[in-house]
């Protein structure tokens, strides 16, 4: 089966976020030729005439575990573009759980948005699929997956991550505490010193995530400026937490220690960078630089990335070893491994004057790949 791909779809940047892009050819993927060349364990498309749902279901390692994903509800552009992100973000959570050292891969859930999908009977539908696959894949929140469609999915499948008091805990917090904990780590890398109270930092998204993070930002002293698409929300958070709030359209133009990307992907991209007048990246949004090129072109202009699958684990970590352990992990405990990980990708990038995410990548899977041998798997092809 051949899929036809825009520039933009490949590239994972979601309708809505950039500018329409001037019209460009068309390049073609063959799926299982992606698979391979990804190292993907298995893509699954699914159709519920019930509900009217359309899904991919992408698992892409689980050589060390069951793989772990959240269910991400977005209305895409159409299929391809939805499958380019199932792809995507499915083998970012296995480099996610290589890199904070958790024994486990990672694999994403991608539900096409509409009108007309009846949102409960969709979650339902995916709760039977989870069960079948009988522990393979743990799935949670993610865009557009929160209590209620959890709640729903928890009817058919132990395979879940429960919202209420019988689960992990907070799980947006947590990746809240992990992006304060890199980002942290990322000012020391910088200057040596975090001197909160000296810090500005812009904000993209205030959501669940995005609005944790600006108020631990806020207790310890730092000048938090923050953007949101939702008017109305970012007033609310601007009002609650006495910052200074921007217009969208001026937040990469905004002089600041760190630019935190807390909402949707693949906004760091040619334009972007144009504009950018911060020292360093570092936020809890997935897949932020549009191609990884573009931590090149940061590398290339000093300004310092954390990367995104290392900075922004804190939920995959407390998700993860609840169902595996039966254990919750400490915020202390999150940190911890986020602030080691960020400073140790972050140092061999400064020794050997590489960019942070080439890095970080190499890293990954030199560690998956280890993994892939001691389980007699074939090894990931080099990004």
């Amino acid at each position: 089966m051949w899929f036809t791909i825009t520039d933009r779809a490949a590239h994972g940047i979601p309708l809505g976020i950039l500018p329409a892009p001037v019209p460009k050819p068309f390049m073609s993927i063959q799926v299982l030729d992606e698979m391979v060349q990804g190292g993907f364990e298995e893509v699954l498309t699914l159709h519920d005439r019930k509900s009217g749902l359309r899904a991919f279901l992408a698992i892409h390692d689980t050589s060390a575990g069951p793989a772990f994903g959240g269910i991400r509800r977005f209305g895409y552009l159409d299929e391809d573009q939805a499958l380019m992100d199932v792809l995507r973000l499915s083998k970012a959570m296995t480099h996610k759980c290589a890199l904070v050292g958790l024994p486990a891969g990672g694999a994403k859930l991608v539900l096409i948005d509409s009108p007309d999908l009846k949102v409960r009977e969709a979650y339902r539908f995916i709760g039977r699929r989870v069960e079948e696959l009988a522990g393979r894949f743990y799935t949670g929140p993610d865009v557009g997956t929160g209590s209620a469609e959890l709640a729903a999915v928890a009817e058919h499948t132990r395979y879940v991550t429960d919202p209420g008091v019988a689960g992990p805990g907070d799980l947006a917090g947590a990746t809240a505490d992990g992006v304060f904990a890199g980002m942290a780590a990322t000012l020391r890398q910088l200057d040596g010193e975090e001197d909160w109270p000296r810090r500005k930092i812009v904000i993209q998204g205030l959501g669940g995530v995005g609005e944790r993070l600006a108020r631990r930002l806020v207790a310890v002293g730092a000048t938090v400026v923050g953007a949101d698409v939702d008017i109305e929300r970012a007033e609310r958070v601007g009002r609650e937490l006495q910052i200074e709030t921007v217009d969208p359209a001026r937040e990469f133009g905004e002089p600041c220690d760190v630019f935190a990307p807390c909402a949707m992907g693949g906004i760091i991209h040619d334009v972007a960078i144009e504009r950018l007048r911060a020292r360093a990246v570092a936020g809890a949004a997935n897949n932020v630089l549009a191609r990884i090129g573009h931590g090149d072109q940061l590398h290339r202009k000093g300004i310092l990335y954390a990367p995104d699958f290392a900075i922004n684990s804190g939920a995959l970590i407390r998700g993860a070893l609840f169902h595996l352990n039966g254990e919750r992990e400490s915020t202390g405990e999150i940190e911890s491994r986020i602030s080691s990980a960020i400073t140790d990708i972050l140092g061999q990038a400064a020794d050997e004057n590489l960019p942070t995410a080439r890095v970080a990548l190499r890293e990954a899977e030199r560690r998956i790949n280890m993994r892939r041998d001691s389980a007699n798997k074939p090894p990931l092809q080099p990004t």
